[in-house]
């Protein structure tokens, strides 16, 4: 019975011809466009410069910024004022005032002061901003030493030397892509579960089943193993555009991913179904399940870390499918690590997907 349940979904789906364009169109769309639009890198920062000093110190570090492919100079004024009214209208997003002696006190071996003013409607941006203008006056500074042949500035702290394990080029597009395939497969399987059933309730060919002897569990499983393979399908998709276009593959293999994406596609299908069996209409259903993905795609760790949550959020993420996946994705991706390292990922995965699909089995109801 189960082979014919199966025969009818995947006919199902492949006379769909907009599924299959969504297919690729979607991991396109989320795993070559989405990584440069959800980029939080600090880039083109506009300058504004008043420089009180007029020597060759200010000269060469205008230059320095002008050269930085963090900053874009957005011109540069007599007076502090001048500048702010710049920023006040939008033409620059930093004020950066060279005091008079800066080039003495550069010559002297002294920590030469720059006033900076940044703004912060934007914090990151702000913050960011200002620390990289710091680290260049501080680098020329440095160089003025050297080159008049002084030692440090006494007190002055010792750089540490940096080494970034897992992402040495600290690429924000390596720390996105993995979790932005998890944001895909979620999408994908829990909105196609999500409006199967309500779709064949609107079109009333749920009739037939439920005066057929199909038990609940193969009607479910029927349902599942087509987005099951759906999902596979966007995994390997998703997988190959992040390699193709950004050059970024699992560090320790495929294989690795293949565990945990799985598990939680069985567990986002399974959500979807549970959706669509509570829901009487498609709008019903899309609401629903947009309420939830949106949730958990906030609170899931993809664009903030749960650790600078509340402890109330951290908690509240525990029942969240999506944390747990995009934390194996990284894993995989990042650090290489292995089905053991990843075994409280995996375990959660499979509860989920337990928990799910009985909840599926359970709450359909066979009208007749």
């Amino acid at each position: 019975m189960l082979r014919y349940l199966l025969e009818k979904e995947f006919k199902q789906i492949l006379r769909n011809k907009f599924l299959k364009k969504m297919l690729v169109a979607f991991p396109l769309m989320m795993i070559v466009v989405f990584p440069y639009v959800t980029s939080q890198e600090v880039t083109d920062v506009k300058v504004c410069i008043v420089d009180n000093d007029r020597s060759q110190a200010s000269a060469r570090l205008a230059m320095k910024v002008a050269a930085s492919r963090c900053f874009a100079l957005a011109g540069s004024e007599p007076t502090y004022s001048r500048a702010l009214e710049s920023v006040e209208r939008g033409r620059a997003d930093i004020v950066m005032e060279i005091p008079q002696g800066f080039a003495r006190d550069a010559a002297k071996g002294m920590e030469p002061r720059v006033m900076v003013a940044a703004n912060s409607v934007n914090g990151v941006r702000g913050a960011l901003g200002a620390q990289y203008l710091g680290s260049i006056v501080g680098a020329l500074a440095a160089e003025a030493r050297a080159e008049s042949g002084l030692a440090a500035t006494v007190g002055a702290a010792a750089e540490p030397s940096l080494l970034y394990r897992y992402n040495p080029t600290l690429d924000y597009r390596v720390f996105m892509v993995p979790g932005l395939i998890a944001v895909l497969i979620t999408l994908l399987c829990c909105a196609l579960t999500a409006l199967n059933i309500v779709g064949e309730k609107e079109a009333g060919t749920i009739e037939q089943i439920n005066v057929s002897p199909v038990p609940r569990r193969l009607f479910i499983l029927a349902k599942l193993m087509p987005n099951w393979a759906i999902g596979l399908v966007a995994l390997a998709f998703g997988m190959a555009f992040a390699w193709a276009v950004h050059g970024i593959t699992p560090a320790a293999g495929v294989a690795t991913v293949l565990l945990p994406a799985a598990l939680f596609i069985l567990a986002a299908s399974a959500m979807g179904m549970v959706i669509s069996n509570y829901s009487d209409t498609m709008q019903q259903a899309m609401f629903v399940m947009f309420f939830f993905i949106i949730i958990m795609m906030l609170t899931c760790g993809l664009f903030t870390p749960v650790e600078s949550m509340p402890q109330w959020a951290q908690a509240a993420t525990s029942i969240n499918p999506m944390t747990y996946f995009a934390r194996a994705m990284r894993m995989a991706y990042l650090k290489g690590s292995s089905p053991a390292d990843m075994a409280p990922c995996l375990a959660a995965l499979a509860a989920f997907a337990v928990a799910f699909n009985a909840w599926a089995v359970l709450s359909y109801r066979k009208n007749s």
